[in-house]
């Protein structure tokens, strides 16, 4: 990481300042609302891959550059909880408040319902409680790494069933077969091998994923309740207090993260544009 950081500093001017040995760093003297060169865009995009989330102050991008920014890195989505008559569909709008709790205080990789999840999520911050709210994060390299070693043995060859109903049927006023209609059940493998850096990565969220296939429910419950716990472990995780203008990017094929809800009935409001991904795979040979 030291090593990636000095030449992040020394080609292009804006300092990498890791924040755990593990995930996360800050990247400072940039400024996103700009126009940014391929050589720039680049070096994020290695950040990104060396730290598995980047984050980035004092930023106030209004919703175009945003998306703008966010676009550098791929194409964008559109999530199905974004209202129909959105100025910019692909904006999640995340707000909370007195009538409002936050929803998203479990560990969970976004959109991995799709068939092909997302390569990463771009969130601002728009409104932020004076204290609460932050925002953690997991290494999901560091979580397989970390697991016994029959566990890691047992588990590369299984796949299991991602479910959008699981989260999405009461928020949207669906039933799940309205949802599976467009967005059915898909499979994806417990560990999955990042399509850069080629590393292996748990591949389960307790938000979205139901059942390993192959396994009976008691036994495929006691399974995954043994592979979530694995991001719960402060060692593999940072931490993110968030200010007016802060922006997030995180790299959903190697991290995870859990939006603290503890600041309610303050109001928090984010602004998320997330960049299509490819179908996950494992590949036992790097």
């Amino acid at each position: 990481m030291a090593s990636a950081a000095s030449t992040l500093e020394r080609n292009t001017g804006f300092e990498n300042s890791p924040m755990t040995p593990a995930i996360g760093a800050e990247l400072s003297g940039i400024n996103l609302s700009e126009d940014l060169d391929e050589h720039v865009i680049a070096n994020i995009r290695q950040s990104l891959l060396d730290h598995k989330v980047i984050f980035f102050r004092d930023q106030h991008l209004t919703p175009e550059q945003l998306l703008r920014f966010a676009s550098r890195f791929g194409e964008l989505e559109i999530h199905p909880a974004t209202p129909k008559d959105q100025p910019n569909p692909e904006i999640l709008r995340i707000e909370h408040g007195p009538k409002s709790k936050g929803q998203e205080n479990m560990w969970h990789s976004d959109v991995t319902w799709r068939t092909e999840p997302s390569l990463g999520s771009v969130l601002s911050a728009v409104e932020i409680p004076a204290v609460g709210g932050d925002t953690l994060f997991a290494n999901m390299n560091l979580a397989f790494e970390n697991l016994p070693e029959d566990i890691r043995t047992k588990i590369v060859d299984m796949t299991a069933v991602h479910d959008i109903a699981r989260v999405f049927a009461k928020r949207l006023g669906k039933k799940p077969e309205e949802l599976h209609d467009k967005y059915p059940p898909v499979e994806h493998p417990l560990v999955r091998t990042h399509p850069e850096t080629g590393l292996p990565a748990l591949y389960v969220n307790a938000a979205f994923t139901s059942q390993i296939v192959g396994m009976d429910r008691q036994e495929s419950d006691s399974l995954l309740a043994t592979l979530y716990r694995a991001s719960a472990n402060p060692e593999i995780q940072c931490r993110f207090r968030w200010s007016q203008g802060a922006i997030a990017f995180w790299d959903n094929r190697a991290s995870q993260h859990f939006a603290a809800s503890d600041y309610f009935p303050a109001r928090r409001i984010m602004q998320r544009a997330t960049i299509k991904g490819d179908r996950p795979y494992f590949k036992a040979n790097r």
